[in-house]
């Protein structure tokens, strides 16, 4: 594989070689979640536009919203979830979408068009979603009689006393936050003061328990067994679960979706008006909605898909899976994130920094 993978860029260079100038400024810049779009599909792209994909990665949307804040530029295609792409559209920085360049819009299944945040898809293209729940070692959880359909494994004093240092959160102010508010009976994106308060105190009795807050090796420990249970997204679990199986693991990692409810995250594909190259960006976004590119991010790491198109290429235990592709009773109970006034970003701001300094 390394050396087919060394071939194709021998190949690849010489085509920019014997191009010329232009040639080296045929650069599609994306900025993206880390491992959200595959190897092999990024390569086919690059093979059908002749051009060179550049990508760099984050790890939240508030990290992608503070890089591009702080003078960020270039970037031709972003990956934002819904409510950050109602960030970008407030802030102007997004260019409005030529529908009539994108004919693959028809492979959508309608559910996932007119969002709340774009309701005339004027800006945002659905690309792959994901439920943000729980992943854990399943020998572990039965031997200790943890419950694994309920937020309460990660904040009630009862469970974590069997768990303590086994357990990671995500290091992320909105996705904790709306765990413990989903968990307490309100709405993930409620904003009310009174109601965040609660959560945080919910969390800081949590947090002595904790073994770190983690977004990025997460499935890494949980494929080792470091941790036996994480707060994580669905398709990181599906990613763990392979890699422990690969690796001939004497344990399982399973994953659910809480009964209380759940984040549901659109991922969506847009432009930055600081993208020097629309025709690029136009021809990556089309090919992305191709059935073949949906379809092979969810086999690769367990995505869900928005792509009606694609479905007949997924394999059926990931298609059939209902904490990757939910039922609708389970979409019922799910939830997106709402974008927040600066106001309610300051207060969730110093809440944060209280979380993380007690």
């Amino acid at each position: 594989m390394d050396a087919l993978r060394a071939l194709r860029g021998l190949a690849f260079a010489a085509l920019l070689a014997g191009g010329g100038a232009q040639a080296q400024q045929d650069r599609l810049h994306v900025y993206n979640w880390n491992n959200y779009i595959t190897e092999d599909t990024a390569e086919r792209f690059e093979q059908t536009c002749r051009c060179r994909l550049v990508q760099d990665y984050y790890a939240d949307n508030e990290e992608m919203l503070a890089k591009l804040a702080a003078g960020a530029s270039g970037y031709d295609i972003l990956v934002p979830t819904g409510d950050a792409v109602a960030t970008l559209i407030r802030q102007g920085a997004l260019r409005p979408l030529d529908r009539a360049r994108l004919p693959n819009l028809a492979n959508l299944k309608p559910e996932f068009l007119k969002l709340w945040f774009d309701p005339a898809n004027r800006y945002s293209v659905p690309y792959a979603y994901s439920v943000t729940l729980l992943g854990y070692n399943e020998q572990k959880m039965r031997e200790l009689g943890i419950p694994t359909d309920t937020w309460a494994a990660i904040f009630e004093p009862k469970y974590l006393e069997r768990l303590r240092g086994k357990v990671t959160v995500l290091d992320s102010q909105r996705e904790l936050m709306a765990a413990a508010l989903i968990y307490l009976g309100f709405a993930a994106y409620d904003t009310d003061a009174a109601h965040w308060k609660q959560a945080r105190e919910l969390i800081l009795r949590a947090k002595p328990y904790w073994a770190a807050f983690n977004a990025a090796s997460y499935i890494k420990e949980l494929t080792v067994g470091n941790i036996w249970l994480a707060h994580g997204y669905s398709n990181d679990m599906h990613t763990a679960r392979q890699d422990a199986l690969k690796a001939g693991r004497k344990f399982t990692i399973g994953y659910s979706t809480p009964k209380e409810g759940a984040v549901f995250a659109v991922d969506n594909l847009v432009m930055h008006k600081s993208g020097r190259r629309p025709d690029l960006a136009y021809r990556f976004m089309n090919f992305l909605l191709e059935p073949e590119s949906s379809a092979a991010l969810s086999n690769a790491i367990g995505a869900g898909s928005p792509n009606a198109a694609a479905m007949r290429l997924i394999r059926p235990e990931i298609a059939e899976n209902r904490a990757i592709f939910p039922g609708p009773e389970q979409l019922a109970k799910m939830q997106q994130l709402h974008e927040l006034t600066r106001a309610e970003r300051r207060l969730l701001n110093r809440m944060w920094i209280e979380i993380k300094v007690r």
